[in-house]
């Protein structure tokens, strides 16, 4: 029987639809597995159903199709190539209608479907196929619902395991938990660099390996290592993951992004919809994990940390990150809040392992020759390249550049380097004139910050109000409230133009 074009929905296991007391359904033919699985209904009157099925199906029929006589006489096989083309097809059960055309289902049937091992529902004459089909489609929406959520909880301890001190065994451990099996990562030589979980053994493995953790490789765990050697960095063309299966053990095998050829093993006694992404998350992090072991980057990080906190100054510790300028970039993503998961692969993204998850908005510090380009699903903005020693300025450059791209709907804003008529006033000169400037609103950051966007917006209502997540009502009182205290004309671009100049200084 071939393979089911699976979609991107779990199955609905068959006992759960015939527990559907609504529709009265009864099993009264084939084999009562609790492994059939629907993955979805079809209504067919066809004789020959066998070119309409993907495989997987509940097919359902009132038997318009079925000639007079057949079972018996000239038409005793009718029934038999029937059940064979559904079972050909793949099909995963029959639902047959009782009403209009049969008032019972037709023995032959009954008999045929046990013969081929086809489960036979019979669908009672209150009961609509229409009724039958949303039902499935109910199921799969709760099932899909729990498989979500349990996806989302396996990210959220993957996540956590990650920042443990013992952080790749963690992984492995909460990875082998979660799909119910083994979690092993392989070196680029191939050893076992760790592993977590058990395999279920049988037969001759089972009397090997019994009351060993690291005794003799078992079939399952050496066609584990040969499936990793698959997609072990070898050249072009290298898959980055693979799937196969040994003793009804499903494996997969996934490379790691760090280049370095590690490799993540997974064997489980099944395989449900939601278990390639939490491997994928696991591989994610294990990709930053090695990546820091492999090069030793993690270490000077640390030791960068460490400095900082004991009061060393940043242009002291910077060396220890890499040389030359840097760039501070501030992204938001555009659905949901980030994660240490997303936050991560974002960092990766842009070159730099230097992330900070800072509620709704995430900071990376990028060496300047990685030019950061836009990235799907993300909203940036990017700071001027600074030397360690402006760090802050430019942490505030970004934040700024971030806000104004929020308001644009724009995918990336950079800090603008060009040389102006600013420069042509001292620095501290420039400082002493904005702060008398701005002296009446400067205790009230709020509308200092407000009239800072809302100027670099050419007075735009609502895009300050998108830019600063208030509303827009909140927005036009603080910039009248600004007017009142600075004793200016905001509609005048004289006054304007030296409020931006003032608002320009950190």
């Amino acid at each position: 029987m071939p393979d089911p074009a699976v979609p991107p929905t779990p199955p609905v296991p068959l006992e759960s639809l015939l527990a559907r007391e609504d529709l009265d359904l009864r099993q009264i033919a084939g084999p009562s597995d609790a492994g059939t699985v629907i993955h979805w209904a079809h209504t067919s009157e066809m004789a020959d159903p066998y070119p309409y099925l993907l495989g997987g199906e509940l097919l359902l029929t009132a038997g318009v199709h079925v000639p007079e006589g057949a079972g018996s006489g000239a038409r005793a096989g009718y029934f038999d190539d029937y059940v064979a083309r559904i079972v050909a097809a793949g099909g995963a059960a029959l639902g047959f209608g009782v009403a209009p055309v049969f008032d019972t289902v037709p023995p032959a049937l009954v008999t045929a479907c046990d013969a081929q091992g086809l489960p036979l529902v019979e669908v009672p004459p209150r009961t609509t196929f229409s009724g039958v089909a949303r039902a499935v489609w109910q199921l799969m929406a709760q099932a899909r619902l729990a498989e979500l959520r349990r996806v989302t909880e396996a990210q959220q301890s993957l996540a956590a395991a990650a920042s443990r001190p013992d952080p790749v065994p963690s992984v492995l451990r909460q990875l082998a938990r979660r799909v119910g099996g083994r979690a092993v990562l392989y070196g680029p030589e191939g050893a076992t660099i760790a592993s977590a979980g058990r395999l279920a053994r049988t037969g001759t493995e089972a009397g090997t390996a019994k009351g060993t953790e690291t005794g003799a490789a078992t079939g399952t765990e050496e066609a584990l290592a040969r499936l990793a050697d698959v997609v072990r960095p070898s050249g072009p063309g290298t898959p980055t993951s693979a799937t196969d299966s040994q003793a009804g053990t499903h494996l997969a095998a996934y490379a790691l992004g760090a280049g370095q050829g590690f490799v993540l093993g997974v064997a489980a006694p099944r395989r449900d919809p939601g278990d390639h992404t939490i491997a994928s998350v696991a591989a994610v992090l294990l990709s930053l994990l090695t990546g820091e072991h492999q090069s030793g980057t993690g270490a000077a990080r640390s030791s960068a940390l460490v400095r900082l906190l004991l009061g060393a100054p940043p242009a002291d510790v910077a060396g220890l990150l890499g040389p030359g300028r840097w760039l501070v970039v501030h992204a938001r993503p555009d659905a949901r809040a980030p994660d240490p998961v997303t936050a991560s692969a974002l960092g990766a993204a842009l070159g730099s392992p230097l992330v900070d998850l800072a509620q709704d908005v995430v900071r990376v510090l990028v060496p300047a020759d990685r030019e950061p380009a836009a990235q799907p699903g993300w909203t940036l903005g990017v700071s001027a390249a600074v030397a360690p020693a402006e760090w802050p300025s430019a942490d505030t450059q970004a934040g700024r550049a971030l806000a104004r791209a929020r308001a644009t709907r724009t995918a990336l804003v950079r800090h603008g380097e060009r040389a102006g008529l600013a420069d042509l006033v001292t620095p501290r000169d420039a400082a002493d004139h904005a702060r008398m400037l701005l002296a009446p609103v400067a205790d009230s950051p709020a509308l200092t910050e407000t009239l800072r966007t809302w100027l670099s917006l050419h007075g735009s209502w609502d895009r300050t109000a998108v830019a600063l997540s208030v509303h827009r009502n909140t927005v036009r009182q603080r910039i009248a409230r600004c007017a009142a205290l600075l004793d200016a004309d905001l509609d005048d671009p004289d006054v304007r133009m030296e409020l931006w100049f003032a608002l320009r200084r950190p």
